[in-house]
């Protein structure tokens, strides 16, 4: 039994981002397996136990640790109209002190993609990062060619910032990476809107 566990929760226009659960497991399976030819290019490669319940019970524990701990924030995006889940967002590798930043990580499913979901999705949790987090600067990175994911950032407000060489293991190669950030600074008076709410 997790002690002191914390929720959180944020909602978008569309959207209920929240922790995933063991019951997700079904779901996550299915929409990791149909799309996994559009998935496989920009991640690392899957493990071979990469789709089991197994690996799945352990991503669920990590998940809450993570919250605990305030060193990430993985969440499901599950669509509220019929409560599908078309995808995920992890902020990462949190750090405190002077930095006060962290990574943000994403993925859609292939039938999810292209209609504004991750959107919608990136700028309430760099909003919640800077409201709720207090931290001041939130990166991203993704591979050169990757030209959706570089418009999807640059639309959430992101900067480009250069390149990183050998970056990350993707699809079992080194890969460079270009990188991008948004900074709280430059988003004053942005996303008031957005709705983001956590629980204790």
């Amino acid at each position: 039994m997790l002690l002191g566990r914390r929720k959180v929760r944020i909602e978008t226009e569309r959207l209920t981002l929240r922790a995933p659960v063991h019951s997700d497991y079904r779901d996550w399976s299915a929409l990791r397996l149909q799309s996994e030819g559009f998935l496989t290019p920009w991640e690392p490669t899957w493990a071979d136990d990469h789709l089991s319940r197994r690996a799945f019970t352990n991503r669920v524990y990590w998940a809450q640790r993570s919250i605990n701990s305030g060193s990430a924030y993985p969440l499901f995006l599950i669509r509220r109209e019929d409560e599908v889940l078309v995808g995920a967002i992890t902020l990462d590798n949190i750090r405190r002190g002077p930095a006060q930043a962290g990574t943000l990580g994403y993925w859609v499913g292939l039938n999810h993609a292209r209609q504004g979901y991750m959107r919608e999705t990136i700028e309430a949790v760099v909003h919640y990062a800077y409201r709720q987090l207090d931290l001041s600067r939130i990166e991203a990175a993704c591979l050169p060619e990757n030209a959706a994911s570089r418009a999807l950032l640059e639309k959430c407000g992101f900067k480009y910032e250069g390149v990183a060489q050998s970056y990350l293991q993707i699809n079992g190669r080194w890969r460079t990476h270009v990188l991008y950030a948004s900074l709280r600074a430059d988003r004053r008076g942005r996303a008031e809107g957005v709705a983001a709410r956590a629980g204790g």
